[in-house]
């Protein structure tokens, strides 16, 4: 009796190059004793494969159920085909035929079996700075376009040698097809420039620890890296770049080194190891051994046994980050080395070892977009480094290193970017190729087409030249990847940004649709959350500025929103903004702006009376009373920021937020059973948040000499309970309620306010995929112009 046989073709679509796909499909088909082929194409992977229909079957289940590890299975189109016969498998030449689309990787952590090669002294690729495999390594960063084969990258300069080749075409190698595959006889090589000899890497491991400033180049561009422990060192670095008081981050080589510094749950653990790497940030511990503070959700007090770090001598000693790497910060931004060069950087053994925590900031002067060609570099990064650790494989695609915390056992974004980007988001509503240009801070951009959509890494604050070439760059590059030719653009509400200016420029004759602001923060976690196209959410958006129709500042604002509306319910009662980024610079202005709103008169025994200089006291105070130079805001951020200034805690800030920031830092101590003070609400349409009776309660406090903890964590329990409260008010008992916005970055006032609202029995959705700020809002406006 003859077996029935069956040839069907199936397209896989998703994102399906670029991780060891067609290998996976050769040797499941092997095991299965299928015949037939694979191949990408613009569409992204086509198969026709032949063999009895129970075996087809089974083919079909692993693609969907036990994919490659890095890979993402979006769907499997089957269809019967002729049957041909034959015997075999092979690995078709790729075409751009199909006239669909593919999805392209992010660039992955070195995986642990590269890592282990790297280390052993028997194997070729022993030291070898680029060792990767179709399980890690470069991705997007070094793509021209798709489909993804070695000569539409930047390794399309390395001819492979013959043992490289050879691994290449053997399926039952781990390199089989992987694009970026090198050894040291053909693959990019490491050169180093600066005091010191021998070696590159051991030249640029003597500049560290000599005290030096070393620019890296990386997988998504130069990164500036110094020895953390160093207080010269950092302070150094910290001046070159005009950082202010910004916190660095720091780069670690393994887990046990990040426990020694911060304290590392289960959750922090898995995101420092993921294969994105992040930055995640972490409540750092003091040199005694314990947590120098305590965070709300995840972030906790040191567990025993966790100062143990056992990976050699060097370490014996924990390293302790100097002052200057996070000024006035409670949390440390740590990232665990994430490619082969980053690991041979601190040193294997045998090496005269690296500092163990480096400074690994972007590579830069603060406020510009991160270097990542080599000619820009040198200009650029000129009188910042004393040294360069450079390679000759081309960047293709800027990438700076994404940031995010944990908090509850979640993930919350802060900045999206390398090893996430350019993953798809699926959208709840089709769209029609749609570019969105994000804001002006924090920018990201976005293109649209169907049921995805497709964020850009992190471009940066679109305040000069070089940020708008590279969100043009980023724009250009991301639909290459994606195939989106917009059919038209959406853009923020604001006159005056410059993305919406751009998307102005050049839109020819496309349509540009504006978006108020927080109507796209609760729009972008809506649509995170999968809420369909009639859904409404009570959403909750608090920030630092964002343009109303009113042509006030919003920023405290209680929305009914859906994708295509929204109906302001309630927002913060507006105050003076007096000399627009002044105040936003000089929290003691905003401060003060907010006690004469709230008629409680200016004495020095208030601190940020005392630290605004009489003259500027005098015309603040002519400001306010005749309006001059003032815009009304009701912005929640720009509250954080006179309250701690209000209590002592920071008048002038060096970075967005920074008041904020460390009035939070402070108010952890004090959180655990603090009472909360109270914001009434003013009826109305909308109904008005009065902040004047906090302010006359944390003045009083300041007055009896409350410390800044204690008045911190009663504000910070203050706006948990106002959002309990309008969510009480507001909210029917089937609506969800949304929190989006900058200030709910604040790990210490999400925790608390999620946790009171699912205690009172309400649906809440935070962020988990992407940023609050402003990082997210590109997504959001897609949502907002949707026909759903």
């Amino acid at each position: 009796m003859t077996t029935q046989r069956l040839r069907r073709r199936l397209l896989v679509r998703g994102v399906v190059q670029g991780v060891g796909f067609r290998p996976f499909v050769y040797t499941t088909a092997a095991e299965l004793s299928l015949s037939g082929s694979v191949g990408n194409d613009s569409s992204g992977v086509v198969i026709e494969i032949e063999g009895a229909p129970p075996d087809l079957d089974r083919f079909a289940e692993r693609l969907r159920l036990r994919p490659p590890p890095l890979a993402v299975v979006e769907s499997v189109e089957q269809a019967d085909i002729p049957v041909r016969g034959g015997t075999g498998f092979r690995i078709a030449d790729t075409t751009r035929d199909g006239g669909g689309r593919t999805l392209a990787s992010p660039d992955v952590a070195i995986c642990a079996d590269c890592e282990r090669e790297l280390r052993d002294p028997g194997d070729r690729r022993y030291r070898h700075p680029f060792v990767n495999c179709t399980n890690c390594g470069p991705r997007f960063t070094i793509i021209a376009s798709l489909p993804y084969d070695r000569e539409r990258t930047s390794m399309a300069d390395f001819v492979m040698c013959g043992r490289c080749a050879r691994e290449y075409a053997d399926p039952a190698d781990r390199r089989f097809h992987a694009q970026p595959i090198a050894c040291p006889d053909c693959g990019p090589t490491l050169a180093y420039t600066g005091p010191g000899a021998g070696a590159p890497l051991t030249a640029a491991r003597q500049l560290l620890r000599a005290g030096g400033i070393l620019a890296v180049k990386g997988i998504g561009g130069y990164h500036l890296a110094c020895d953390a422990t160093d207080e010269t060192a950092v302070a150094q670095l910290r001046g070159r770049k005009r950082r202010g008081d910004k916190p660095f981050a720091v780069m670690v080589p393994d887990l046990a080194t990040a426990r020694a510094i911060v304290a590392v749950d289960d959750a922090a653990a898995t995101l420092l190891t993921s294969p994105a790497r992040p930055i995640v940030l972490l409540a750092r511990r003091s040199a005694a051994g314990a947590s120098s503070s305590f965070a709300a959700g995840s972030i906790r007090a040191a567990q025993p046994g966790e100062d143990t770090v056992s990976v050699g001598a060097a370490r014996a000693c924990r390293p302790i980050p100097a002052p200057s790497v996070a000024p006035g910060n409670p949390d440390l931004g740590v990232m665990l080395a994430y490619t082969p060069l980053h690991l041979l950087l601190f040193g294997l053994p045998g090496d005269l070892p690296g500092p163990q925590v480096l400074v690994m900031t972007s590579g830069n002067l603060g406020g510009e977009p991160i270097c990542y060609q080599d000619e820009d570099a040198r200009t650029r990064l000129a009188g910042l480094a004393d040294g360069w650790l450079t390679h000759n494989r081309r960047i293709l695609v800027p990438c700076d290193d994404s940031v995010v915390r944990s908090l509850d056992g979640h993930e919350l974004p802060v900045r999206r970017s390398r090893g996430y980007a350019p993953l798809p988001l699926l959208l709840p509503v089709p769209l029609p190729p749609t570019l969105a240009v994000g804001a002006d801070l924090k920018n990201t951009c976005a293109v649209a087409d169907g049921r995805y959509a497709w964020l850009s890494q992190h471009i940066g604050d679109m305040d000069d030249l070089a940020t708008l070439r590279s969100f043009d760059a980023a724009q250009r590059h991301l639909a290459e990847l994606t195939g989106v030719r917009p059919a038209q653009l959406v853009a923020d509400a604001h006159p005056g940004y410059r993305s919406t200016a751009w998307a102005r420029r050049h839109a020819g004759e496309r349509a540009v649709y504006t978006v108020q602001h927080h109507h796209a923060h609760i729009a972008a976690v809506m649509g995170e959350h999968g809420l369909g196209a009639s859904d409404q959410v009570v959403g909750i958006a608090f920030d630092g500025t964002g343009y109303g129709p009113d042509a006030a500042v919003w920023g405290g604002e209680v929305l009914l929103a859906g994708y295509k509306g929204y109906r302001r319910l309630a927002h913060l009662k507006y105050v003076p903004l007096a000399g627009g980024d002044l105040a936003v610079r000089r929290p003691y202005r905003m401060a003060l702006a907010h006690l004469r709103s709230a008629g409680i008169e200016w004495t020095e025994d208030i601190p940020a009376v005392a630290a605004c200089p009489p003259a500027e006291r005098s015309v603040l105070a002519h400001q306010l009373r005749t309006g001059w130079g003032c815009a009304p805001t009701s912005s929640m951020g720009r509250l954080f920021d006179a309250v701690s200034s209000l209590c002592g805690v920071r008048h002038v800030v060096d970075y967005e937020a920074q008041a904020a920031i460390e009035l939070e830092g402070l108010s952890r101590a004090g959180a655990e059973g603090a009472t909360a003070y109270r914001f009434p609400l003013v009826d109305g349409d909308p109904a008005l948040i009065d902040p004047a009776p906090v302010l006359a309660d944390v003045v009083a406090d300041v007055r009896a000499g409350a410390p800044a903890q204690v008045v911190g964590a009663r504000f910070h329990a203050a706006v948990a309970r106002l959002v309990l409260e309008l969510a009480a008010r507001y909210a029917a008992p089937a609506t969800v309620v949304a929190l989006s916005g900058g200030v709910f970055q604040n790990a210490l006032l999400l925790a608390r306010s999620c946790a009171l609202l699912r205690d009172n029995g309400f649906t809440v959705i935070t962020h988990h995929r992407l940023p609050p700020n402003d990082g997210g809002l590109a997504f959001g406006q897609l949502l907002a112009c949707s026909e759903g």
